[in-house]
């Protein structure tokens, strides 16, 4: 005799909870990929027809006048590179840093007795901060300005993700240390043969927030770098976005951008958009692979412990 299966039915409430959360869902995706979308668009399409507000979602009589230039561009590229090397020295000095913090915060009181002191300490510069004529004062007195390590000293250590990367440690098993410990491991073999590999989720969810601060970031470029050519991508992007009438090349000339922009048949917005879309094209290729990780992370990390 066959046993009797039940059916498991979805209730109306929740149903209509479901529906309802995708549309939401929806919603917000529409609204994040329509500007990205214009973006695109508004690079690829004749200037003119971009001025007259003939652009929307679909390029309009396409033309890559505008991406020829940027390749052409050299201060885009000198500033791409920049940002390339933050991102070699900025990422895994920001996650060694975190991993090397959490680690002795996640033990227990009767194992590390200054963690509270230590933990609060971390907290309090959640709370409060120095400022930024402060921190100003601080990279300039120490020689940091015009150098790479401006741009990736002063934040080095993102205390969200150490506390994230914390509780996650908390929640793996001690009785995995201790067996390594009787094997004859030492801290710091238990910390990166047991710790770090059993961390993935989180370990990703922080590297991918490194990247996303040190990529997106602009502000520190412009206050630290006194040359235009050491200038992040983003800052360099950002000076293009605000340039209006006049924008100042290295050799201290002083360039009409209008005239400039008509002598190459080309306008600032066309030329804004093809820079600003392809400086995306990294994070939206490495972001898909990351993002599996990033709410596993983030729950476990926050919530465990």
């Amino acid at each position: 005799m066959g046993g009797k299966h039940m059916e498991t039915g979805m209730s109306r409430s929740r149903k209509a909870f479901l529906i309802a959360n995708n549309i939401f869902l929806g919603l917000v995706t529409i609204i994040c990929i329509v500007p990205i979308v214009n973006v695109l668009a508004t690079s690829l399409s004749h200037p003119k027809l971009v001025d007259a507000g003939r652009v929307f979602l679909w390029p309009v009589e396409p033309t890559l006048d505008a991406y020829v230039y940027v390749f052409h561009n050299t201060r885009f590229w000198e500033s791409a590179l920049v940002t390339l090397k933050r991102l070699a020295v900025g990422v895994p000095l920001n996650m060694i840093l975190i991993v090397l913090a959490a680690y002795p915060l996640s033990k227990r009181v009767s194992h590390f007795k200054a963690r509270k002191y230590y933990s609060a300490f971390f907290v309090f510069t959640i709370l409060f901060n120095g400022g930024l004529i402060p921190t100003y004062l601080v990279v300039v007195n120490t020689g940091l300005i015009d150098t790479i390590f401006a741009l990736v000293l002063p934040g080095a250590v993102g205390v969200f993700s150490v506390i994230l990367v914390t509780n996650f440690f908390r929640a793996i098993p001690s009785e995995i240390e201790e067996a390594a410990y009787m094997d004859g491991a030492g801290h710091f073999s238990s910390l990166f043969r047991i710790y770090v590999p059993l961390s993935t989720p989180v370990l990703a969810t922080v590297l991918l927030s490194s990247v996303l601060n040190h990529w997106n970031s602009w502000f520190d470029g412009l206050i630290y770098m006194n040359k235009t050519s050491n200038y992040p991508l983003q800052s360099y992007l950002q000076t293009v976005l605000i340039a209006t009438t006049q924008i100042k090349v290295e050799t201290g000339e002083a360039i009409d951008v209008q005239r400039l922009m008509a002598s190459l048949q080309f306008n600032s917005r066309t030329l804004r958009a093809s820079q600003i879309f392809i400086s995306m094209i990294p994070i939206l290729l490495v972001y898909p692979f990351l993002q599996r990780y990033f709410t596993t992370g983030i729950v476990l990390g926050s919530v465990k412990g």
